[in-house]
């Protein structure tokens, strides 16, 4: 029986890193050795990407519920332990939509919030 040579499953592998490298500067496009270096290196950014947008997304919603409390005279903190008590439950990217779209209601929130506290 003969033997098996991996050269088909050698160029299918390399030529998946180099069309995941394409678009590359210099020969991180071209050379195998340095678009496998540079692609497993995006990949580390990607996966740490993925969990900073959450991150960065939940300060944002923070910020703009921060900035419409107070305008209603009131700050984050206690607006949103006066949602907690009195068992209005909207997360966070929801109240910066209303902050945003809706300023009486949001008003309206604040206001229960306030005569929960």
């Amino acid at each position: 029986m003969a033997r098996v040579k991996g050269a088909l499953m050698t160029r299918k592998r390399r030529k998946k890193v180099l069309k995941l490298a394409k678009g590359y500067f210099g020969s991180k496009h071209r050379l195998f050795k340095t678009a496998k270096q540079a692609v497993m290196k995006s990949g580390n950014y990607a996966y740490i990407g993925r969990k900073q947008r959450k991150r960065d997304f939940r300060r944002l919603w923070i910020t703009r519920i921060s900035a419409a409390a107070r305008a209603e005279g009131m700050n984050y903190s206690t607006f949103m332990n006066g949602l907690k008590k009195a068992n209005i439950d909207l997360n966070r990217k929801m109240l910066s939509e209303i902050a945003i779209a809706d300023a009486a209601a949001f008003a309206a929130l604040v206001e229960k919030a306030k005569a929960a506290l």
